[in-house]
């Protein structure tokens, strides 16, 4: 009986099975290079939004708080959209008929809420909250970079589960002092900036909330005057319970004297395995954890 098949035919099959498992590989290589790149994730993209705002303008030229537009940050889960009334706050009086600036007056005149383009969109299955992760050291800038150096608004980061992870599971390289947290240029301690930290209590001598729970200075708190870098209570008087109300920012404000003693850090490791202790951060299996985002 004549072979059916020639006896090239064993080297194609198995030509056949190598090609086929480069192919899949190939094919899972790409998959996964689109799922992370811009086209999907929309990291660095602009979107044309009704009114060209910058917040390098506002935040970095005018000197605008986060809060002052973002009012829930640190008591909601979302950051909050300002209403047209806080852009008419100012642009009653100032470019008044400017012309990028109409749809603003019409929402104001009709009541129709401008209808912004939101940038860092999360899947509805993500639940992300701002208030815990504002009142637990971390930054506007860990997140949505130097916002305050974007003349238009857009995504740095991917914002991807992957990305969400990798500072869950190691979340001292992103906590600072809490008066630093709308600080965009923050860079955390160094051998050549360091750091000094402790904890503070009220003057009735129970224990401040936790995101309040630390004091630190980026002076020697042993010189003189040193400035407040994170504070969550005021500078006291010397040989007095009684603290100094500031008059300006926490930053202005010099400390006459120090109630307690201070800890030095000089790199932000150390200085996040500090304060991971102090704002009580759960550990990092219990932060990577399913139910921690997804409700």
């Amino acid at each position: 009986m004549a072979q059916v098949f020639d006896r090239s035919s064993n080297a194609l099959a198995r030509a056949s099975l190598v090609l086929t498992g480069l192919i899949v590989i190939a094919l899972g290589v790409a998959l996964d290079q689109l799922q992370r790149s811009p086209w999907v994730t929309r990291q660095g993209q602009r979107p044309d939004q009704p009114v060209p705002f910058s917040h390098k303008h506002h935040v970095e030229g005018l000197g605008l708080q986060c809060q002052y537009c973002h009012t829930s940050v640190e008591k909601s889960a979302y950051a909050g959209i300002p209403p047209t009334k806080t852009c008419i706050n100012c642009h009653s009086q100032i470019w008044t008929n400017a012309q990028l600036l109409e749809p603003v007056r019409q929402s104001w005149a009709t009541g129709e809420s401008i209808q912004w383009i939101k940038v860092h969109d999360l899947p509805d299955y993500v639940y992300f909250n701002h208030e815990i992760h504002v009142n637990k050291g971390i930054g506007c800038a860990s997140c949505h970079g130097r916002v305050d150096e974007m003349p238009l608004m857009y995504q740095q980061n991917t914002l991807q589960m992957e990305w969400c992870l990798n500072c869950h599971r190691n979340p001292t390289n992103n906590l600072r002092p809490t008066s630093e947290i709308y600080n965009m240029a923050w860079a955390g301690p160094s051998t050549d900036k360091p750091v000094w930290c402790t904890t503070t209590q009220n003057t009735n001598g129970t224990n401040v909330p936790t995101a309040q729970g630390v004091s630190c200075v980026t002076k020697d708190p042993t010189g003189a005057n040193p400035e407040i870098a994170q504070n969550s209570s005021t500078p006291f008087i010397s040989g007095t319970t009684n603290p100094i109300v500031p008059t300006g920012t926490m930053s202005d404000v010099p400390v006459l004297a120090m109630p307690a003693s201070y800890q030095k850090f000089t790199s932000q490791g150390e200085l996040g395995k500090y304060l991971t202790q102090q704002y009580h951060i759960r550990t990092a299996n219990e932060l990577s954890s399913c139910e921690v985002c997804h409700r």
